[in-house]
């Protein structure tokens, strides 16, 4: 039996731009997308703190070092600039495996860098 889990989290993460004319998605900040496991084209889940909304899209890679997190496309109506967003990662696997599996969670600072 296959079972989804939680597979990386950037906990915690503000949102530093919103672009409506653009083609969906979520530009993350490389730094935060290799702490966390995620990869680019991964399918994530998007949870705004600010506003309850839920939401998924996929992960392009943002400038190395910029802290970006920018909503795309009709994701962008989603969310304000400055919302606090738990970005969520998840894969499927065995039921037994899943039970010693350790997911990549990270906790970024206030300006988006790791400590």
């Amino acid at each position: 039996m296959l079972i989804e889990v939680c597979k990386s989290k950037i906990h915690r993460v503000k949102v530093t731009q919103a672009e409506l004319h653009y083609v969906g998605s979520i530009t993350i900040d490389e730094d935060l997308m290799e702490a966390s496991n995620l990869i680019e084209n991964e399918k994530v889940q998007i949870v705004n703190i600010n506003n309850g909304e839920r939401l998924e899209t996929y992960v392009i890679k943002g400038e190395r070092g910029s802290g970006m997190v920018c909503l795309n496309g009709p994701a962008a109506r989603k969310v304000q600039v400055g919302d606090i967003v738990i970005i969520i990662g998840y894969a499927q696997m065995d039921f037994e495996e899943a039970k010693s599996f350790k997911p990549s969670l990270i906790f970024p600072d206030a300006n988006n860098k790791l400590s």
